[in-house]
């Protein structure tokens, strides 16, 4: 146990924690829309994740970029990030949809019991990624430097980058736009009621499929922002990466509430400090050991976790 490397690391390790507590967040939010309305645990959610991620790869691919380009100058950088993050988002939102459609649809329309639901979700997260695995032969992606990761400023001795205040300020503005979308516009009164009874929701004449429909685009659309902010941070893009990020996004959730939307960001950002905490003092190799067992521990004082407030009773 190495308490000065965690105490002389604190500042460092919190704003790594953050940062990537930030993409945890944005992933989880798709897991939290799905089983706030469906009961329904996405897993193949985490490869929603990876479609935005390859989306933006190959967007930065097609516009002549290679592992070696470095962007420089704020146009270029702003321009590079917005194509990307317009083109991840639409093609995870796309996924998103397709998985829906096919695999979850179906199911609903003939009434499958949850675990027939629970199997699907594990056999399309599954072929979705051994797909990615065979067109990139397994072999880790290198991806250009858009933004460099060079210190803005220093907040009592500890650096800040650009890339943390980007993933950071970018999840936020995102998760704020969501949470804002669901609690105040039409379309998100129509998510709540769904969630609150779909049945009598069906009766005051919400269309329950369109609702779906929608909750699905959303979570793909947060999945796709988090990959290219993935790819930006990381710099590698590995088919497998959407398992674990997944898991300890959908580890986010539970910490925060699943079915809330707030819970995800405070499960996503407590996640990601967390585990470097547990990095600086027992090590990196105890990173992951530690994040699933914060969430056993918190479960069992806290079963519905840190918020435990469910989308269909969300304040308004």
């Amino acid at each position: 146990m190495n308490v000065n490397g965690l105490l002389s690391n604190f500042g460092e390790l919190t704003t790594t924690g953050l940062t990537q507590g930030a993409i945890y967040a944005l992933v989880a939010l798709g897991y939290t829309l799905v089983y706030g309305v469906l009961r329904l645990i996405n897993f193949a959610h985490s490869e929603v994740f990876i479609a935005g991620a390859f989306a933006a790869l190959w967007t930065w691919t097609a516009l002549g970029l290679t592992q070696n380009s470095v962007v420089s100058g704020v146009g270029p950088i702003i321009f590079y990030l917005l194509i990307a993050l317009i083109v991840a988002a639409l093609a995870a939102a796309a996924t998103a949809t397709l998985i829906e459609r096919v695999a979850y649809r179906p199911l609903r329309k003939r009434n499958a019991p949850p675990l027939a639901f629970l199997i699907t979700a594990i056999g399309a997260s599954i072929a979705l990624a051994e797909a990615f695995g065979v067109y990139t032969r397994r072999l880790p992606q290198g991806l250009p430097t858009i933004v460099s990761n060079a210190p803005l400023f220093e907040i009592a001795g500890v650096p800040i980058t650009t890339v943390q205040l980007l993933t950071v300020g970018a999840a936020l503005v995102m998760m704020v736009g969501l949470d804002f979308f669901i609690n105040r516009s039409r379309v998100g009164r129509g998510v709540r009621a769904v969630a609150q009874d779909p049945n009598t929701a069906a009766l005051m004449g919400v269309n329950k499929d369109r609702i779906i429909m929608t909750i699905f685009i959303l979570g793909g659309l947060m999945a796709g922002v988090a990959g290219v902010l993935y790819n930006v941070r990381i710099g590698v893009l590995t088919y497998s990466v959407g398992f674990l990020l997944g898991l300890k996004a959908f580890t986010a959730a539970v910490l925060g509430g699943i079915g809330n939307l707030r819970g995800a960001l405070v499960g996503g950002l407590l996640l990601g400090v967390v585990e470097n905490y547990a990095s600086g003092l027992f090590g990196t190799q105890w990173k992951d050991f530690v994040a699933f067992a914060v969430l056993v521990v918190l479960l069992m004082f806290r079963p519905t976790g840190l918020l435990g407030e469910s989308l269909g009773r969300a304040r308004v």
